[in-house]
């Protein structure tokens, strides 16, 4: 391979997924209704819930209808745009306050602070906002990562399971596909990209994980290109 830019997953890749589902996910369902309440006058909140209003096809649904829609599809973990925004200002407040710090396995820091050092183009892309990746790895638990990083993507650049989002990614980075490699534990989400043509490795950081036709990795210090 002739690799010039990573563009990497985050949860179950760079991080743990317990961090998300046991702190993140916890922490925005626990906040939400609060934060709802107290900023729903701002414009940037106020375009958030007409959104789910027209998602749902209930214009006149009022804020405790909107607050037990968000905190059901944090429980459903649903990948709406909508929802990731306004968790990603959530955990802000958290991040800040020092509720929690970003997990990042020391594998993937080491490796992508060395691949950083040989001039390779590092990416994100996942399905938290971006303001919510460059919290995670800004209050990391090993200080602030996001100088490693080129650029992040997330469900505005399309859905991660289908191939047109990757080819938006090929087209952003102005590179050919071949030239890039993306790193998931995903099958699906790797599945799309290699339809792309760009290449792919799966981390598989637990026995149990549904593995695919890709290039396997148990974590970073595996990974060779």
């Amino acid at each position: 391979m002739n690799i010039k830019a990573i563009v990497t997953d985050i949860e179950g890749t760079t991080s743990s997924i317990d961090f998300v589902h046991k702190v993140l996910f916890p922490y925005a369902h626990s906040h939400l209704p609060e934060y709802v309440r107290e900023h729903k006058a701002q414009k940037e909140i106020e375009l958030i819930l007409q959104e789910v209003r027209e998602i749902v096809n209930e214009p006149e649904l009022d804020f405790e209808g909107l607050i037990s829609i968000f905190l059901q599809w944090i429980k459903e973990d649903r990948k709406t745009t909508a929802l990731k925004t306004l968790q990603g200002k959530i955990w802000s407040d958290g991040y800040k306050n020092g509720a929690f710090t970003g997990h990042v396995y020391e594998d993937a820091e080491r490796n992508l602070k060395n691949w950083h050092a040989k001039d390779l183009a590092l990416y994100i892309y996942s399905s938290g906002s971006v303001a919510a990746q460059k919290l995670l790895f800004g209050y990391s638990d090993v200080g602030d990562l996001t100088g490693l990083f080129t650029g992040y993507f997330d469900t505005r650049i399309g859905n991660k399971r289908e191939s047109v989002a990757y080819q938006n990614i090929v087209e952003q980075l102005e590179l050919p596909a071949q030239n890039i490699l993306f790193l998931s534990d995903i099958v699906e989400e790797l599945d799309a990209a290699s339809q792309v043509g760009l290449n792919t490795i799966q981390l598989v950081r637990e026995e149990t994980q549904k593995t695919g036709n890709h290039p396997i990795a148990h974590n970073f210090d595996e990974i060779s290109f």
